[in-house]
């Protein structure tokens, strides 16, 4: 893709004008297929948690109308406010997808935006997939250029995941390389999200901003609001401002022939992903050895350095705060064979077994290993040693989930919430997403009756 003497915003914003839907390889509009079904099931999954009934009874009273569906319930609202409360949702398990080099969540952002606009007005499958790839593409082209200097303190997908959202609705709303250009700077204006928020439902909310966030700027820019050209690159821009260091080149390299859709991967647990390789350990070596907590004497975990930053709560006081503990994230592994929404309750959090079992844990940063990887070595009172090493944790790009996992994923986040025929319906809509003439049908299977 030529970017000539354009700036960044304006190079990413041509692409994403001019995208066609028949350039897109066949693998990365399935990935795109699977990356929705993994957001339309977290985001059904999510409804009913107290974050989000907390966030309507606080916004429904100032909806501008009743439009769009809140996915997974009855009540709805008006369109920026359903992108709010859609990527809340789909966010608050910490269930949702994982563009794993730089931890930003892709579709959360990108598919919230979308299905509120589709529902606002008319939008064919194949314009909302094509739109969804563009935006994902360009969110995790700005999260690969910053990550690196960014993660410590940001919630990339906070801070990134807005301009997918704003270069998406762009693309449905079919506004042109200057409005466009236009979108992504007013995007980056808003670009936030702090990672003090861990284990609060801010943190869900930072996510549902960015999808909500980046509809406005795409609705400003519509209008003729104007932002800066240099958004990204400029000496105050986004990547000066929220990096110390950048790769500028990560925008544009390789821009339109390479899709970063195909990096994206899903979550079998319910919790942040860096703490993955250990539950896969522990729940591999519980059962081939049929483990009985009691005869446990002590679990020693090597895990990257960056897990160990991202997930070091040693006594985690709510379920919320238990999804960046590797501690308890190992203890329910070996205690129930499982890392579900249920293992990161605060029943669980506080219940006896599970509090003995964090107890005898230690963790050790090991920078040999990569973010995927982990060693886990469970000493039993006998005097034996159990050992497990995860190279390629169950979920990545490397081990990835089938498509059969994931119905099997959104049937259990959905349960309860949806009927099963409902749940059914839903899922083989999001399959041949492309066929439908009005994504707006998909929200309507995703509605509580």
């Amino acid at each position: 893709m030529p970017t000539d003497a354009a700036t960044a915003a304006r190079t990413l914003a041509r692409y994403a004008v001019t995208a066609a839907y028949a350039d897109i390889p066949a693998a990365a509009r399935h990935e795109a297929a699977r990356s929705l079904l993994n957001w339309i099931g977290c985001a059904v999954g999510g409804a009913r948690h107290p974050a989000v009934d907390k966030a309507l009874a606080a916004l429904l009273p100032f909806a501008a109308g009743g439009q769009c569906t809140i996915l997974g319930r009855r009540e709805r609202t008006d369109a920026l406010h359903a992108a709010l409360i859609n990527g809340l949702s789909a966010h608050v398990l910490d269930f949702d997808d994982t563009h794993l080099r730089t931890l930003l969540h892709p579709s959360v952002p990108v598919a919230s935006a979308l299905l509120a606009l589709g529902e606002r007005q008319p939008i064919s499958g194949r314009d909302f997939l094509l739109a969804f790839i563009v935006g994902v593409e360009i969110e995790c082209r700005i999260a690969n250029a910053i990550w690196f200097a960014h993660n410590s303190h940001w919630y990339i997908t906070g801070t990134a995941g807005v301009f997918g959202a704003a270069a998406a609705s762009a693309r449905v709303l079919g506004l042109n390389e200057d409005q466009t250009t236009h979108a992504l700077g007013i995007a980056g204006a808003q670009s936030a999200g702090t990672r003090e928020m861990a284990g609060t439902m801010s943190k869900a909310f930072i996510h549902g901003r960015a999808a909500q966030n980046g509809l406005l700027a795409a609705l400003l820019a519509q209008q003729g609001f104007t932002s800066a050209e240099t958004s990204l690159e400029g000496p105050h821009g986004f990547a000066h401002v929220l990096a110390p260091e950048r790769d500028l080149a990560a925008l544009t390299a390789g821009l339109g022939t390479t899709y970063e859709i195909l990096s994206n991967s899903y979550k079998p647990f319910a919790c942040g992903v860096v703490a993955h390789p250990v539950i896969d350990a522990c729940i591999q070596l519980r059962n081939e050895n049929n483990l009985n907590v009691a005869d446990i004497e002590a679990i020693a975990l090597r895990v990257s350095p960056r897990a160990l930053e991202l997930t070091g709560i040693k006594e985690p006081p709510n379920g919320l705060k238990s999804k960046w503990s590797i501690y308890h994230s190992a203890a329910v592994a070996l205690a129930d064979g499982a890392a579900g929404e249920h293992q990161y309750s605060d029943e669980r959090v506080n219940a006896p077994e599970v509090r003995a079992l964090r107890a005898k844990i230690s963790a050790t940063a090991d920078a040999q290993l990569t973010e995927i990887a982990a060693h886990v070595t469970v000493k039993l009172k006998n005097g034996s040693a159990l050992e497990k090493r995860i190279d390629r944790v169950v979920g990545s790009a490397e081990n990835p989930m089938s498509d059969r996992d994931l119905e099997m994923k959104v049937r259990g986040l959905a349960r309860g919430v949806l009927p099963a025929t409902q749940t059914d319906a839903m899922i083989a809509l999001a399959w041949r997403i492309d066929e439908l003439a009005d994504v707006a049908e998909v929200a309507r299977a995703a509605a509580a009756a």
